[in-house]
């Protein structure tokens, strides 16, 4: 899977929604410190409320391809293609496919693709196109020559893995979970989409008989990977009428005691977390949007400190944590797509967003 010596490495972001838009323009701008020399970003549908998006990512350097028979719809309202889809794909290293339709792409086009495409990677709703990943979780599972189709697990995923990881496999090890409860409090829906808001909260359906909702039992796929399945982890969500950020409450029982003094050290050791004191969600998503790469965050959580606790005689753990506005998705995207180029280089070349991640929020 090692390109040669003076390949160009390039990118295809295959759409512009929540996910494609914000990873397109991370990957343009950080571009040369991440050693990608192109980015080029599908778009289907020419749409006049689109053309803004688009311009504001050609401006910063991304190409722009576009379904074959769609070129001259998207000339005649000013945006100039680059490439056809055809032509895109088959110049890319890369492929990150950020549409709700990753695994029909799949069948339909990755698996039948050019040889220089080394990976292809989708998003967290794509279950069962490749490997579950969450950066800073389960690298050491990742298999050079083997793992070509790599899923990005989900925002809430990549954030319960998180809580396992801080409060399970660092402070006590795997064996010491005894069970893990979790609630996602799930914005209605994102800034840059018009429709599913809510009047008011909503209740989730259990539809999973052993995790309750699939996010536990994404975490569970995840953590399989590395050979742990994490023993009686349930979860539940509910959706609440705001568009800023999720919300996560958890409840995690060991088979150990701890203290709040063990329990903030093993948090704050850990520099891919984030700590607020702030206890309002819009508080945190404004520090995004005002210190954040374009109003991302990039760590995997931020714990809520005023609201962790250690209860039942030093044997659980309780509190709440942010879910960063797609920011992990987007961080993980980035670390698979550079593993895929050099599994050797990866972890250095994802350091130039450093900036990005924060010690507090």
């Amino acid at each position: 899977m090692s390109q040669k010596p003076g390949d160009r490495k390039i990118i295809l972001i295959v759409g512009t929604g929540t996910i494609g838009e914000p990873l397109t323009g991370l990957m343009t701008t950080q571009r040369q410190g991440l050693g990608i020399d192109e980015i080029i970003f599908h778009k289907r549908t020419p749409l006049l409320k689109d053309r803004s998006k688009v311009f504001s990512l050609l401006r910063r350097g991304a190409k722009l391809a576009v379904d074959s028979d769609c070129v001259d719809s998207f000339r005649q309202m000013g945006m100039e293609p680059s490439y056809t889809w055809e032509e895109a794909l088959d110049l890319a290293t890369v492929v990150i496919d950020c549409t709700p339709v990753g695994n029909e792409n799949k069948q339909r086009y990755y698996l039948d693709a050019s040889h220089n495409t080394m990976g292809f990677i989708a998003q967290g709703s794509e279950t069962g196109f490749g490997k579950p990943y969450a950066r800073g979780i389960n690298d050491a599972a990742l298999r050079q020559d083997e793992d070509k189709f790599i899923q990005v697990v989900s925002c809430n995923t990549h954030n319960l893995a998180t809580v396992l990881d801080t409060f399970v496999t660092r402070l006590g090890g795997h064996d010491s979970l005894e069970w893990a409860r979790f609630l996602c409090m799930r914005r209605a829906n994102d800034l840059s989409q018009e429709g599913s808001f809510l009047p008011s909260p909503e209740a989730g359906a259990h539809d999973d008989k052993n995790f309750g909702t699939h996010h536990a039992r994404d975490v569970f796929q995840l953590y399989k990977t590395l050979g742990w399945a994490p023993k009686d982890i349930v979860s539940s969500a509910v959706k609440v009428n705001t568009q800023y950020m999720h919300l996560i409450w958890f409840d995690v029982r060991l088979n150990r005691k701890t203290d709040l003094k063990e329990m903030l050290h093993t948090i704050y050791s850990n520099d891919r977390l984030a700590i607020t004191h702030k206890t309002v969600t819009n508080q945190v998503f404004s520090f995004g949007r005002d210190h954040g790469h374009f109003g991302r965050i990039l760590n995997q959580t931020v714990y809520c400190i005023p609201s962790l606790a250690v209860v039942n005689d030093g044997y659980e753990i309780v509190g709440n944590c942010f879910t960063p506005q797609d920011g992990n998705s987007l961080l993980s995207s980035v670390s698979a797509a550079l593993w895929l180029m050099d599994p050797h280089s990866y972890d250095d070349r994802i350091q130039c967003l450093r900036d990005y991640f924060f010690e507090e929020v």
